[in-house]
């Protein structure tokens, strides 16, 4: 009979560095998710930035948002060329119809991204929760 109890002691105490794990896993998903929700929001603003450009007049000075709360004094010589990242520090001309699109695909995958860390977020959560419940009865059994 000692012996169960030292066994169901040493799983207790193997549950609880998993729980610990769970919890660990789940402040990092927990700030890749930030991560991801301002990627979506810089390039939302990058997007209404580019949709205001494209219905300005030629030869008008705007307020160009370059982040931060930060404004440069520009002037549109012409929106009909965009030059937009397309990864490795690498940019490419595009038309303002182009760069739109290019955007919205990026929004997307940034979204579909952070909906399968919420999705795995939830089941890390699911799972230390049931173990902390089995844990909590192992505890009350060993401690009677």
């Amino acid at each position: 009979m000692r012996l169960t109890s030292m066994a169901k002691e040493e799983e207790v105490t193997r549950n609880l560095s998993v729980i610990e794990y769970y919890k660990q896993q789940l402040e990092s998903l927990d700030i890749q998710m930030q991560y991801l929700q301002a990627a979506i929001v810089d390039a939302q603003k990058g997007k209404m930035t580019l949709e205001h450009i494209q219905k300005t007049a030629k030869n008008t000075d705007i307020l160009i948002p370059v982040g931060g709360g930060a404004f440069v004094n520009g002037s549109v010589t012409t929106s009909s060329k965009i030059l937009v990242g397309i990864g490795a520090g690498l940019v490419a001309e595009k038309t303002t119809e182009e760069a739109i699109l290019k955007i919205d695909e990026r929004i997307k995958k940034l979204q579909e991204n952070e909906e399968k860390l919420y999705g795995l977020a939830q089941k890390i959560q699911t799972d230390a929760q049931e173990l902390s419940v089995k844990t909590q009865k192992m505890m009350e059994e060993t401690q009677a």
